[in-house]
């Protein structure tokens, strides 16, 4: 717990910083509490056999397949010795029940799989006999199969299809599927029947490689991007803007020019019957295409008209973010590790909840059949896990910020670039993990806890859509806006806030309560950065986006008789600005992180003697011609310890 709390019982050069802080909070402890407890709920799965039974199987009478079980009260069939039967074996595998999840039959361990189909109860008597694998319920011997009058409903459905074990989990599941085509026919006839669903469908699989190379052109696109960000950072923001210009209405043009192209092709009837067809789809999605991109395009050159004039700090901290990615390569790996570490989690989320579902207290019915369920207060450790869920997603991509922020302010505060760690990135993880956990906890939770009303306000509009009256829908949607809204704001400060924590060592809210003040004092340098510069780094994902997607119809145009084009470009183009995103989100970060080392360096120095400023010649260039033009006045500090991390 002492490790989550931050450096409040640590002390790490210089020992100043972190004199002020401690240990004792009672909250940070509590956040600190909840946070652990979401990783011991995968150890009382399995202390509670529920990885185990997961695993091997149980039957339908408590017994864990492949151990040696204990008797459960009240169950007669309960409590064998079943090391030697590690498969389980279900009397009518093709009987789901999809509401619950599982397969309506009762389950039984067995010693071996019927290889061989058996179509008498005579050939399960003889397979029985032969391994030791009994079939038919355990009260049930062997040599009464045949004519037991229970075999009906205790013994398996003839004929016994032949089935192997999954890997890993011990099934036995038919080796011919064919059995649960019943479940996908209402899916299948609908496609068969919808004969626009199966064109497009066809195309996306014939369009298959075509996707593929797209998608890897979006990443190498956004590599890239990140190479020209690092070597062309000062002119970035006018290059970008001609880019998009140029590619907003040249895209816009061809896209008129092929819905002309095709609408002639289609006129002439010079296609078959299929391919009319195709070309028919692709005529109107061209259209709804070029309309889009031509509204799409007078709306960007408007606003790109009116925010022209306030690119000049924007300019001078993407000169610095260049050279930040100069000294610190490193930092474009960074949404590699963080999707790579989410994966991770997501597997072991996964795998903890299927644990859960088979974890708790032994519950028998009438027919003494038996099934695991958590009773009491257990009950809502479920609901604790999906909690987790997205509270430790945040938790990882808060660790990503506050590893670049810390990363960042080292850079920045460090006069002699030469001095630099040798590795500034790995220095800030281990400094992160050993002295912030429970900063980024904290922060994570607070997203959390507004992220979860609205995803439950989502859910209940999703569900109550078409049946609520308009004064509710309303309501219900200014709630979700609302709540997305008060997101977006703490996600922004929270980023600011380990930044202070980067520079400081601050505990969250003494963090967060420093970024606040100085977000505020230099609110109209904000609503800058946040509009010119997040906006250029929003034309550079539409770049991508656009180049990729040119790139797909000029490639999807040589494939006109069979590939419909709406579906394979969708899939496109949001991948690319997925791809996109992840990578111009770390400069998005960087540049933040600069803008509040900047604002604090201003606050605390005037560039005189023993104040000297800590900022790069393109900052102190931009604050020498504000100071000219009469926009610029120096902030007295006020004596609180907003201090330099590295001097």
């Amino acid at each position: 717990i002492i490790c989550c709390c931050g450096p409040q019982t640590l002390e790490l050069s210089p020992p100043e910083k972190y004199s002020k802080l401690s240990c004792h909070s009672l909250l940070l402890t509590f956040f600190c509490n909840l946070f652990v407890l979401q990783w011991c709920i995968c150890g009382f799965a399995i202390a509670t056999g529920g990885a185990s039974r997961l695993i091997y199987g149980y039957d339908s009478y408590g017994n864990t397949c492949g151990r040696n079980n204990t008797k459960i009260e009240g169950v007669p069939l309960s409590g064998a010795d079943m090391t030697e039967k590690k498969y389980v074996f279900f009397l009518d595998p093709c009987n789901l029940d999809l509401i619950n999840r599982k397969i309506k039959s009762i389950a039984l361990c067995v010693s071996q799989c019927p290889a061989a189909e058996l179509k008498t109860y005579y050939d399960v008597k003889d397979f029985a006999l032969n391994n030791g694998s009994n079939l038919c319920s355990y009260e049930i011997t062997p040599t009464r199969y045949p004519t037991s009058p229970d075999r009906l409903t205790k013994c398996p459905k003839l004929p016994v299809l032949p089935s192997k074990a999954i890997p890993v989990f011990h099934r036995c599941i038919p080796a011919d599927l064919g059995c649960y085509v019943e479940f996908a026919q209402a899916f299948i006839t609908f496609v068969s029947d919808n004969t626009a669903l199966r064109r497009v469908v066809a195309g996306v699989v014939t369009s298959k490689e075509i996707i593929m190379g797209l998608c890897l052109l979006a990443l190498v696109l956004s590599l890239i991007m990140m190479v020209v960000i690092r070597y062309i950072s000062t002119i970035l923001v006018w290059i970008l803007t001609i880019l998009v210009i140029i590619g907003s209405v040249g895209g816009t043009g061809v896209l008129w020019w092929l819905y002309a192209d095709h609408r002639n092709a289609l006129n002439s009837n010079t296609t078959s019957v299929f391919g009319k067809e195709v070309a028919s789809d692709n005529v109107k999605a061209l259209l709804v295409y070029s309309i889009g991109a031509t509204i799409f395009t007078v709306i960007l050159l408007l606003v790109m008209f009116f925010m022209r004039k306030r690119v000049a700090l924007t300019i001078s901290l993407f000169h610095v973010a260049g050279k930040v990615f100069i000294h610190l390569p490193f930092l474009v790996l960074q949404p590699f590790w963080t999707f790579l570490c989410l994966m991770l989690f997501w597997v072991y989320w996964i795998a903890v909840l299927l644990f859960l579902g088979t974890s708790g207290t032994p519950v028998s019915n009438s027919t003494n059949m038996v099934h695991y369920e958590m009773q009491g207060p257990l009950q809502y450790m479920v609901w604790y896990h999906a909690v987790g869920l997205i509270w430790i997603s945040e938790f990882i991509l808060a660790f990503q910020q506050m590893t670049i922020a810390g990363a960042v302010v080292t850079y920045y505060f460090t006069r002699n670039k030469s001095q630099l760690p040798v590795t500034p990135i790995i220095s800030a993880m281990i400094r992160t993990v050993r002295y912030h956990l429970g900063t980024i906890a904290k922060g994570s939770f607070i997203i959390t806890l507004v992220k979860i009303p609205r995803l439950i306000l989502t859910y209940i509009h999703t569900q109550l859509k078409g049946k609520e009256n308009a004064c509710a829908r309303c309501m219900l949607k200014a709630c979700v806006c609302c709540l997305w809204c008060l997101e977006k704001c703490l996600a922004y400060l929270n980023q600011n806030a380990y930044t202070a924590t980067a520079i400081n060592g601050t505990n969250f809210c003494s963090s967060a309560a420093d970024a606040f003040v100085i977000l505020v004092e230099n609110a109209l340098r904000v609503a800058a950065i946040n509009t010119v510069g997040d906006f250029v780094l929003f034309l550079g994902k539409i770049l991508i986006v656009s180049c990729t997607a040119f790139a797909g119809i000029l490639a999807l145009n040589y494939q006109r008789e069979y590939t419909v084009w709406v579906l394979p470009l969708i899939i496109v183009c949001l991948f690319a600005f997925l791809v996109a995103h992840c990578f111009l989100s770390v400069f998005e970060n960087v540049v933040d992180v600069l803008f509040l080392c900047f604002a604090v360096d201003t606050k605390y120095n005037d560039g005189s003697p023993g104040h000297e400023y800590y900022m790069d010649k393109a900052l102190m260039e931009f604050v020498e011609n504000s100071k000219k033009m009469g926009q610029y006045k120096p902030a007295d500090g006020d004596g609180k310890e907003m201090k330099p991390m590295v001097s």
